[in-house]
């Protein structure tokens, strides 16, 4: 499969998922989308979020998750992806380390 191709498509959704979650969030914390994760055939995509403050991330997890399908269909309306695939949200764990040693090393 062309790496083109895919880096097209996972930046594509990460656009959207961006502006989706832009449009549906509550703005009680802030939501930013900082990767995705998809597989070969582009059967499964993983969001990678990071949430402001920290201690809202397992709520705005659940909010996320509860908002998969119309995710999905905001997909449908605004790509012409032929194949939408199975969408699921985790916290960027990878960022929280990141800003982690950041914090640790500006001390």
């Amino acid at each position: 499969m062309s790496t083109f191709r895919t880096e097209k498509t996972e930046e594509m959704i990460m656009h959207l998922a961006a502006n989706f979650l832009q449009r549906e969030s509550n703005r009680i914390s802030l939501i930013t989308v900082t990767g995705i994760r998809l597989t070969d055939k582009f059967t499964k995509a993983v969001i990678l979020l990071s949430v402001l403050p920290e201690h809202k991330g397992p709520e705005a997890l659940d909010f996320v998750r509860r908002k998969r399908n119309e995710f999905k269909e905001y997909i449908k309306k605004n790509s012409r992806l032929q194949r939408i695939p199975l969408v699921d949200f985790e916290i960027d764990i990878g960022e929280k380390n990141r800003q982690l040693i950041d914090k640790i090393s500006n001390e």
